[in-house]
């Protein structure tokens, strides 16, 4: 039975150096693989930017669309000598323009 245990260390000694060589790789490598992920997910890339503004103009542009429907049924309303519609169409158009003027990078008059 001791000859069996003598003649199996050797063998158990290289089946545990190549799970301790892993290991020790591992602990190696780790932080160099928490840092590129940090740097990941902080870093922004141009396809992504594009993407995120390409989203802002279009809900800019839906803003734009409703608004503009709004002032034209206020205007239709205040054509027919309604105080209130007149001021909600003002009030409306004073937003247009602001949308327009941070859509193309102007100041509002």
């Amino acid at each position: 039975m001791g000859l069996i245990r003598y003649a199996s260390l050797p063998l158990l000694a290289v089946a545990l150096s190549g799970c301790l060589a892993k290991a020790a790789l591992d602990v190696a490598t780790a932080p160099v693989k928490v840092a590129g992920k940090a740097v990941d997910a902080a870093t922004t890339s141009q396809s992504e930017a594009d993407e995120k503004r390409g989203r802002e103009m279009r809900k800019r542009e839906e803003r734009l669309g409703k608004l503009e429907r709004e002032w034209q049924k206020a205007d239709t309303a205040c054509a027919k000598d309604n105080r209130a519609a007149c001021e909600r169409r003002d009030a409306i158009g004073e937003e247009i323009d602001a949308l327009q003027s941070s859509n193309t990078g102007r100041r509002p008059h």
